[in-house]
């Protein structure tokens, strides 16, 4: 684990090698993306506690293995490690240190892994507290779908102390197969919405454009031909849209108002140390209209669709297409 300060890339097998300790773990936030990486754990041979406030989430937890637990504060109690995977930032800060939350119950020497998409600075004060208790946070938020999720092959963004990281690390290995050092505390999560405000505005700019192309009388297949041979090519168009917007499906996968909920968190942050969030604020006006329609829980590739519906045209999938996509 020397030089974990630097910007390290490490892939892994993602398989558990014998020998390894296992762990007590804890899991709160049992959603599209955090119950698959709680299943994982329990794959990799860890026991598992687990909370969240959608008691069918928890049950299916528990018909696999995993210990119901009724609180933050027993989840804690109950584990060495405890990972949070929520919506917002306010959501992690009660869940590990408002009223029975995680520190009312973990042990000096516990480690919380914050592997939601939150902002460093939220990230840096839990962070602050739990030291001052004798614990320790460790920032891992995601990237890629809940198919990667799913298959414990996520990208994982890591800051925090290097000794806390390297006691984490079997558990890290158990939902990601490429792991990215950034550096100290808050610096996995400073990643992570560098990251989601660019692939989102790209997105929000693909759709536009492509709604433009098609008003005009451009096929799909036209601008995709001529794309990938210009500096407009990018991994929305070529791979996220084709397995959801393209092909007419907007079912949940990276909801709207939590695309909405990184931006907006993206614009505070640029605004604090004096840029002006220009494309960001687009975006989430994008995002918001989406949302002010009813949309917020759809995935991104709604967008799409209501530009479709205003303008009278659609943006669908040949198979030939998308086989060569």
């Amino acid at each position: 684990m020397a030089g974990l300060g630097g910007y390290i890339r490490i892939r892994t097998k993602n398989r558990h090698t014998k020998g390894k300790r296992m762990a007590n773990v804890g899991f709160i936030g049992l959603g599209v993306m955090g119950a698959p990486m709680a299943l994982n754990i329990l794959k990799g041979g860890h026991s598992l506690s687990v909370f969240d406030l959608n008691p069918d989430a928890v049950q299916r937890l528990v018909e696999a293995g995993a210990t119901a637990c009724a609180s933050p504060k027993e989840v804690g109690a109950a584990s060495e490690i405890v990972v949070t995977m929520l919506p917002e930032p306010q959501h992690v800060h009660g869940a590990i240190l408002g009223k029975d939350g995680v520190a009312e119950g973990l042990r000096e020497g516990g480690i919380v892994i914050e592997m939601s998409t939150i902002d460093p600075q939220t990230s840096q004060t839990i962070g602050d507290d739990l030291r001052k208790r004798g614990m320790n946070l460790v920032d891992s938020p995601v990237g890629k779908t809940s198919e990667h999720a799913v298959t414990g092959t996520l990208t994982l963004m890591i800051g925090g102390e290097p000794d806390a990281i390297t006691k984490v690390e079997p558990i890290l290995d158990c939902m990601g197969n490429e792991k990215y050092y950034c550096g100290g505390p808050g610096m996995g999560h400073a990643m992570k919405i560098t990251n989601n405000v660019l692939a989102t505005t790209i997105m929000v700019a693909n759709t536009e454009a492509l709604a433009l192309g098609l008003k005009c009388g451009l096929t799909l297949e036209m601008m995709q031909q001529v794309m990938r041979n210009t500096m407009a090519w990018n991994s929305q168009f070529s791979t996220a849209m084709p397995k959801k917007g393209f092909v007419g499906d907007d079912s949940p996968g990276f909801a709207i108002r939590l695309a909405a909920k990184d931006v907006r968190l993206a614009c505070e942050l640029e605004e604090k140390i004096g840029i002006e969030p220009r494309i960001g604020r687009a975006g989430l006006a994008a995002l918001q209209a989406a949302i002010d329609a009813g949309y917020g829980d759809r995935d991104t590739a709604r967008l799409m669709f209501m530009l479709e519906e205003k303008l009278g045209v659609e943006a669908r999938q040949k198979p030939a297409m998308a086989k060569a996509s």
